[in-house]
Formats: C-alpha cells, sequence, structure tokens
C-alpha cells in the first residue's frame, strides 16, 4: 500500500519561507497528478498547487502564484512546495495527495493521501 509522508512545516514569521516535501513509502506507478492541499480552521479544503507527469505542467491556486512551486523528483518518488514570502493566511494543515492517473484535481479523485503537516505563520 502506497503511503505519503509529509514534512517540512512549521512556525515561521510573515515573509519567510518553507520546504515542504511529500515521499511516498513505494509506488505502483509513475503518479501521474501530484497535489499539495491545505486546511485552515474555518475553512474548505483547498488544492494550492498540483503536477502532472509527461512534461511537468503545473497549475496553482491564485494567491499562491508567484510565491509557492511545486516540483518532483520521480527518481526519489518524492515532491516538493517551496514557500516563499509566506503570509499569515496561508497557515494551514497541508497535505500531498497523490494518483495514477494525469489531470486529477479534487480531493476525493487522489486515492493516495498524507497526513498532513502544520504551517503557521505569524504576522
Amino acid at each position: 500500500q502506497v503511503q505519503l509522508v509529509e514534512s517540512g512545516g512549521g512556525a515561521v514569521q510573515a515573509g519567510g519561507s518553507l520546504r515542504l516535501s511529500c515521499a511516498a513509502s513505494t509506488h505502483t506507478c509513475t503518479f501521474g497528478s501530484i497535489a499539495w492541499f491545505r486546511l485552515a480552521p474555518g475553512k474548505e479544503r483547498e488544492r494550492v498547487a498540483v503536477i502532472f507527469s509527461g512534461g511537468g505542467s503545473t497549475s496553482y491556486t491564485d494567491s499562491v502564484k508567484g510565491r509557492f512551486t511545486i516540483s518532483r523528483d520521480n527518481a526519489a518518488n518524492t515532491v516538493y512546495l517551496q514557500m516563499n514570502n509566506l503570509k499569515p493566511e496561508d497557515t494551514a494543515m497541508y497535505y500531498c495527495a497523490a494518483g495514477c492517473p494525469m489531470y486529477l484535481y479534487g480531493w476525493f479523485e487522489f486515492p493516495y493521501r498524507g497526513q498532513g503537516t502544520q504551517v503557521t505563520v505569524s504576522s
């Protein structure tokens, strides 16, 4: 069974940076879609960024464009989320999700999901 393990979360001040990592314990395919979601108290789960295989195309939610970068290392079966210029509104639990098909977007479309890593940004 595929397990996804996130790491790299923590507490930073506004303007700071963090790099999240998501490692897959094993794999049954080259993941066609890997995404980062976040969930903040009182808010709906939000897809932050997604990256696809076959060229590495990406998509970001508007609020993080220009600040966050998603990347992947297929050999290591790991995906990263580089977060720069963090803002208090980025505070949330961040989750990694993966699936074999390309062009997965919704949380429940991804068959493999991690347990999350907390990011807290203070002003």
